[in-house]
């Protein structure tokens, strides 16, 4: 296991312990961007969240993260939204995102293309179901997707 994936099981692991409904956790990454560390927390609940939600579960986690103190390195923590085009990254965000339409990236063309829109069908432990535009039903598996997130219409 890798530090970076240390990191993230362990601050989930409090996070876990601090965060109750109506709330929930989405996701937790390490990641370096522009020569800085960051520690993202994603939570949402249902309606959406807020600033002040943010900023409560920020402060909680931030004591924690001081009292066990394990990550190494220098960075920032930030608390937030997943957002409106979330990935779905976890069992439970394929549940939740059943009969919508999702973006689809592969890493690989089919049929010289790689990007999909459709209404996500199914989905089992190592492929979805994905019910294109045209009503043409294709299974994809998760190991030949480079993304898959919700769509966002403006």
């Amino acid at each position: 296991m890798s530090k970076r994936d240390d990191y993230e099981r362990k601050t989930e692991q409090l996070l876990n312990g601090i965060i109750e409904k109506p709330f929930e956790l989405v996701d937790v990454e390490f990641v370096k961007e522009g020569g800085n560390n960051f520690l993202r927390a994603y939570i949402d609940k249902e309606g959406g969240i807020n600033i002040n939600d943010c900023e409560a579960i920020s402060r909680k986690l931030s004591d924690l993260l001081d009292v066990h103190d394990y990550i190494d390195e220098s960075y920032i923590l930030e608390v937030s939204s997943p957002g409106l085009g979330r990935q779905l990254k976890k069992e439970k965000d394929f549940n939740r995102s059943i009969g919508q339409e999702v973006d689809v990236k592969l890493y690989k063309a089919v049929n010289k293309v790689k990007d999909f829109t459709g209404i996500l069908l199914s989905h089992k432990e190592d492929s979805i179901e994905l019910e294109l535009e045209n009503g043409t039903v294709m299974e994809i598996k998760k190991s030949d997707m480079a993304m898959i997130r919700l769509t966002v219409h403006f």
